[in-house]
Parts: structure tokens; C-alpha cells; sequence
């Protein structure tokens, strides 16, 4: 992974990227790992997620939306 310069966090925009190394590196990773991964990112996103966005979420899951 390639070492970045920092800059304030006031003037750096929010951008999110990986390397070609970074991308290679998860390619090798097993895919139950990368499952696991995912689910526990799902599973904390939910318990954060507000109350009104859940109910969003649940109606568009139903097709009510």
C-alpha cells in the first residue's frame, strides 16, 4: 500500500480509492472471508442506520415503494 502525504482534514475532500496492490491483494482473499466481511459491514451499518431509514429501507424491501 502506497504511503500518502496527509493533509488537513478540513481542506481533504472525502474520497475513498485503492491501489491496483490494494485491489490484487483482495482479489486473493478467500471469498468466505470477503462474505464475512461484507455481513459484519451490513450488520453495523443496520445498527446505525436511523429509525426513519429503516422503515424506508423495510418499504422499499416490500415493493411498497
Amino acid at each position: 500500500m502506497k504511503i500518502r502525504k496527509e493533509v488537513p482534514s478540513q481542506k481533504r475532500p472525502l474520497l475513498y480509492y485503492r491501489t491496483k496492490e490494494d485491489i490484487e491483494a483482495y482479489r486473493k482473499k478467500p471469498v468466505n472471508l470477503k462474505l464475512q466481511w461484507l455481513e459484519a459491514q451490513m450488520e453495523f451499518f443496520h445498527k446505525a442506520m436511523p429509525a426513519k431509514a429503516k422503515k424506508i429501507r423495510e418499504k422499499l424491501r416490500q415493493g411498497e415503494i
